[in-house]
């Protein structure tokens, strides 16, 4: 199976994991947003590397600006992510 069959496939069980979080009310709105920033992070990484590719020749890991561009995303994903839960343990105890 290609790498990019894989990366493909693995979007389901992220849209499941999606779903579940969704639908269980228990994550924290801020988290649970980070969590879908993931996707725009995807979103962004695809065309990004088919620029790469296609007009530098290149794969998007070695086009730095690029590849930093794109990894932004992740990081703001990330960071909503901790700052969601941090939050919501702060407010708890």
């Amino acid at each position: 199976m290609s790498k990019d069959t894989l990366f493909a496939l693995s979007l389901f069980p992220y849209l499941g994991f999606l779903w579940f979080l969704t639908r269980s009310r228990q994550v924290p709105r801020l988290a649970l947003a980070g969590f879908y920033t993931t996707l725009l992070f995807v979103a962004v990484t695809i065309p990004a590397g088919l620029y790469a590719q296609i007009a530098l020749g290149q794969a998007l890991a070695d086009v730095d600006w690029l590849h930093g561009g794109a990894e932004a995303f992740l990081t703001l994903a990330n960071t909503m992510v901790v700052l969601g839960f941090y939050r919501a343990i702060r407010t708890s105890g």
